[in-house]
């Protein structure tokens, strides 16, 4: 994109600074507009402002190119916003896409997708990133946009102010309609790829569940995370013999059809870092485990117990 000088006209004036750059055919989107003022790459009469000014009529509105190399690491992960102000956004991540760049993912990440519009925390790779979700794990996220909202964000999720709400379908029927895995997490003994309960190295780790409906062969939860260790739902729903269906780690690969864990984040409240307003966001399962719960509901309404794949 060239660079851009644009005076705002006497019908524009009072409107918000990105919504007056998105109408911009060079633009042409105000989450582009938003990056780059994010990116401070635009300024309004010689001054960078936030993207809430109001333009007024007669000023000059100048956007900079974005630098190649921004670009060029931007990558294409896929994601969609669910919500978002100035201050955060949450996205909806679909499953195989890498939240930040890591040994053997070092391009096509979230958080490269997410250049210039995150913002916060210490390590530029991984700017607005304050929690994760495992690759083939899909649903919400939340992302902060400033310094300010990731470092309250941050102690919020320390400090268990933020509900986050998964659903899993897994191997078997639990035998409580409700229950709490209390067992720290670390390394596994054996195998250091993995994480266990089984461990030298423990971190306190706490797992709610509940049965939101019994399937044949399977049954699918609702589970809530109180910590947030690496892997934690899939390891705890593995030490209580109820692995996470399709699990190629933890559990068995390709169970049920699945080409991955059946494992989705579809509700995160919190009250706003900044604000203090409350955020509630919900995701839909996606289409792949979507039909495999509805092949399921079908099989049980059949009153066919049936064998799990």
């Amino acid at each position: 994109m060239p660079a851009l000088r644009v005076e705002v006209g006497p019908g524009e004036a009072g409107e918000r600074l990105d919504q007056f750059l998105a109408r911009l055919g060079e633009i042409g989107s105000r989450s582009k507009a938003q990056r780059l003022i994010d990116a401070g790459l635009v300024t309004v009469d010689g001054k960078a402002l936030p993207k809430r000014h109001k333009v007024g009529a007669g000023e000059t509105v100048a956007v900079e190119p974005e630098p190649e190399r921004a670009v060029e690491e931007a990558g294409d992960a896929p994601f969609e916003v669910v919500f978002e102000d100035e201050h955060l956004l949450v996205v909806d991540k679909p499953a195989g896409v890498v939240v930040h760049p890591a040994p053997g993912h070092r391009s096509g990440t979230l958080s490269q997708a997410l250049a210039g519009r995150a913002a916060g925390g210490e390590d530029p790779a991984r700017a607005g990133i304050v929690h994760r979700l495992d690759r083939d794990t899909s649903g919400l996220l939340i992302v902060a946009k400033s310094e300010a909202a990731h470092r309250e964000l941050k102690r919020m999720i320390e400090a268990r102010e933020v509900r986050r709400e998964y659903l899993a379908l897994v191997e078997g029927t639990p035998p409580a309609r409700s229950g709490t895995i209390d067992a720290p997490i670390g390394r596994d003994r054996r195998v250091r790829t993995r994480m266990s309960t089984e461990t030298d190295d423990p971190r306190e780790a706490r797992t709610h569940f509940t049965l939101e409906r019994a399937l044949p062969g399977a049954a699918l939860l609702r589970v809530v995370l109180e910590t947030g260790r690496t892997h934690q739902i899939r390891v705890h729903l593995l030490a209580i013999g109820h692995p996470v269906a399709g699990d190629p780690e933890y559990g068995t690969g390709g169970r049920l059809g699945l080409e991955r864990q059946f494992l989705h984040a579809a509700r995160l409240a919190f009250a706003h870092p900044l604000t203090g307003a409350p955020v509630d966001v919900r995701s839909e399962l996606p289409a792949d485990l979507a039909a495999v719960l509805a092949r399921l509901e079908a099989q049980a309404g059949s009153g066919r117990d049936g064998e799990v794949a």
